[in-house]
């Protein structure tokens, strides 16, 4: 038994939710393989080849392949399925985009989201925003995973030895095209691989709030930025700040929710938060039951006397 784990990575290395996959093939048992896409991904491959618990590194290196999208990475892991029982990818923006491609193109059903391996046939995965496990079991020949990254720890970036080998990129016709990028950047870390995430919802008011008040909170404990669905769809922060079940599912060390109330969707991407601080005016809010630890206050007051603490 063979497992592929298709990498999530970019200039600055391999991210850590594709090491938290790794770690869910690694818990299967057996052989693991792990595929990187692209183009100059020289640097990225070796990194990956120093990758625990990997013995084998699969390069596609195509012009084809230079702004990864879906459906031509689809079709090279279709090409490379054969060998393999199971192919992983961690339930990123990328993994939920390409494995259920790639799933179509095999006829077999995604198994998404999982938070834990029982053997072969069977995982675990939540359900109801977070609210139950299911436990599910797959007779298809071929498992097509993709992995809740805050639900295994991730395996170490070095130690291992794995050999590096070039694979043929099959020519596949798409009526997708790449226009163009539109990229927030931050100093910031990354927000599913941050220890410290401080949050804020719609209590925020504004855009420009989130950047007065809690990002010199946040550049003070070294911690990524986070927020509610509301904040992103009321236009205060960009898409990639969301946290929720349709944004990112993070588990930092501390999670810290301003103005946020606590609805189920966003609860379910950071329940498993070790610690949760909540910092809200209404004592009522949903996110108090959550909470390890909470304050009832202003948060346009709260905050800069937080800021000036630090």
């Amino acid at each position: 038994m063979t497992s592929l784990v298709v990498l999530d990575f970019d200039a600055t290395g391999i991210k850590q939710p594709a090491r938290s996959a790794v770690a869910a093939a690694v818990k299967l048992g057996g052989e693991v393989h792990v595929l990187l896409s692209g183009t100059g991904i020289g640097e990225s491959a070796a990194a990956a080849a120093k990758i625990a618990g990997v013995s084998k590194v699969l390069v596609a290196d195509d012009a084809s392949l230079t702004h990864e999208l879906a459906e031509t990475t689809a079709a090279l892991v279709v090409s490379l399925a054969p060998a393999y029982s199971h192919i992983f990818q961690a339930a990123t923006a990328a993994g939920k985009n390409m494995i259920p491609r790639a799933a179509a193109l095999l006829d077999v059903q995604v198994i998404s989201d999982i938070s834990d391996v029982i053997d072969a046939d069977t995982f675990i995965r939540p359900i109801y925003a977070g609210n139950a496990l299911a436990t599910v079991k797959s007779s298809d020949s071929k498992k097509l995973i993709t992995v809740r990254a805050s639900s295994f720890d991730p395996v170490a970036a070095e130690g291992g030895s794995a050999t590096i080998e070039n694979v043929t990129v099959p020519t596949a016709g798409t009526s997708s095209k790449y226009l163009s990028s539109e990229l927030s950047k931050s100093e910031r870390p990354e927000l599913t691989a941050a220890k410290i995430i401080v949050s804020g919802g719609r209590g925020m008011q504004n855009g420009e709030n989130f950047t007065k008040l809690i990002d010199p909170v946040a550049d003070k404990l070294g911690a990524a930025v986070g927020a509610s669905r509301a904040a992103v769809d009321a236009g205060y922060v960009p898409n990639d700040y969301q946290v929720g079940q349709t944004g990112k599912i993070v588990a930092p060390q501390l999670y810290i929710a301003i103005g946020i109330s606590g609805a189920i969707q966003h609860l379910a991407g950071m329940k498993d938060s070790k610690v949760i601080v909540a910092i809200n005016k209404d004592e009522d809010a949903p996110i108090f039951q959550v909470a390890d630890y909470g304050l009832v206050g202003d948060l346009f007051t709260i905050l800069p006397e937080l800021e000036k603490a630090l």
